[in-house]
């Protein structure tokens, strides 16, 4: 649909913005539904977040948006109210300016992911699991996996006060103290189920992959949450080895009726 004085205005933060998916498949649900509305990336640093976030309250035809890396925390922290996924999380991913320029934000990453999981045939019943990466996405998946019938997760970090604050964050809403602990020392890949990459590593084509895929065990599945590539050189060697794989593009796409109720995306 073309572009007019009507149309209303979802974004997603994002640095860098070449990786991210929501523009294509929100603008295609748009058009198909003929609805005047147009989402864009928003490539902006860190330093900036702030102050663009802020100039947008007083925009009447800016809606709200979703949020991905590196920013899902920090506009938590811009927020005037948090859902309960937020609020367990301590990270963002969609938000929504009501007309006073209140900011609201909630958290769909973990239900996305772990619907993703289950409808692709992964179980998380009685499984150990290991989530590699303590950012924002990690928070939202942990808070998540905790309220299903796991074995365990653990969480490994190159920051261990990052570690901690995860399961701080999550024990202090879900109660799940019993299931999470942090991996600082040598790490036995072998005893895992699932393990899931939520760093960054895999953005780009020369990163180092985030574990050694031949430490696992033949029947571990490998997960991955970036986006872009869809298939990520982590992913492409887990499966040259025979093992499951999931890719980072179902946590988005099993997410987004939520999401889209929540932004208002096709409210009349």
């Amino acid at each position: 649909m073309p572009i007019s004085g009507t149309t209303q205005i979802f974004v997603i933060f994002a640095h860098p913005s070449g990786q991210v998916r929501a523009p294509t498949l929100f603008n295609k649900k748009f058009e198909e539904q003929g609805v005047d509305n147009v989402m864009i990336a928003i490539d902006v640093p860190h330093s900036g977040l702030a102050d663009c976030v802020n100039s947008m309250r007083a925009v009447k035809n800016i809606r709200g948006g979703v949020v991905t890396i590196p920013h899902k925390v920090d506009i938590a922290n811009l927020c005037d109210i948090l859902g309960p996924g937020a609020k367990a999380t301590g990270a963002v991913n969609a938000f929504r300016f009501d007309e006073d320029g209140r900011l609201y934000g909630d958290n769909f990453d973990g239900v996305g992911f772990v619907a993703g999981l289950k409808d692709h045939g992964f179980s998380v019943v009685g499984k150990k699991i290991l989530l590699v990466g303590a950012g924002g996405a990690a928070r939202a998946l942990a808070a998540s996996l905790v309220k299903e019938p796991i074995d365990r997760l653990n969480i490994t970090n190159r920051s261990h006060t990052k570690a901690e604050e995860i399961v701080n964050i999550v024990t202090s809403v879900t109660s799940a103290d019993n299931f999470m602990s942090i991996e600082v020392s040598k790490i036995d890949y072998a005893i895992y189920d699932i393990v899931i990459n939520a760093t960054s590593l895999g953005l780009n084509t020369d990163d180092p992959l985030p574990f050694s895929i031949s430490e696992l065990k033949s029947e571990c599945v490998v997960c991955d949450i970036i986006m872009k590539p869809e298939e990520t050189t982590l992913l492409k060697a887990a499966k040259k080895a025979g093992l499951g794989v999931h890719y980072g593009k179902h946590m988005l796409d099993y997410q987004i009726p939520f999401i889209e109720e929540f932004i208002g995306a096709f409210k009349k």
